[in-house]
């Protein structure tokens, strides 16, 4: 499959909405850490900011992002790297995934 496939992307859409654990807020968080990786032409993993995420989100404060991406991250959904450096974006990797 293409890393730009977009078949790849509506599959994965498809199977969160349809996950009852999650709910808006976890698919908003995803489905902003999607559009990322489409625009950066990536596969499963991205370069991300905090502010990025939580406009794509509609997420408008720190302890509601911080909430759910901790909860998408003991679900199984990703796994969050943060970089402490200035000159270097954090990582998500999407973990849990309809079957490829």
């Amino acid at each position: 499959m293409k890393t730009n496939d977009p078949q790849r992307w509506f599959d994965f859409l498809d199977f969160i909405v349809g996950d009852p654990q999650l709910g808006p807020t976890h698919i908003s968080l995803l489905v902003a850490i999607a559009r990322l990786a489409c625009k950066q032409n990536e596969k499963w993993t991205i370069r991300v900011s905090r502010s990025r995420l939580m406009t794509l989100s509609h997420i408008r404060t720190l302890t509601c992002y911080h909430k759910y991406l901790k909860q998408l991250q003991e679900l199984g959904y990703i796994r969050y790297t943060p970089s402490y450096h200035p000159g270097y974006r954090s990582t998500v990797e999407i973990l849990r995934r309809q079957k490829e």
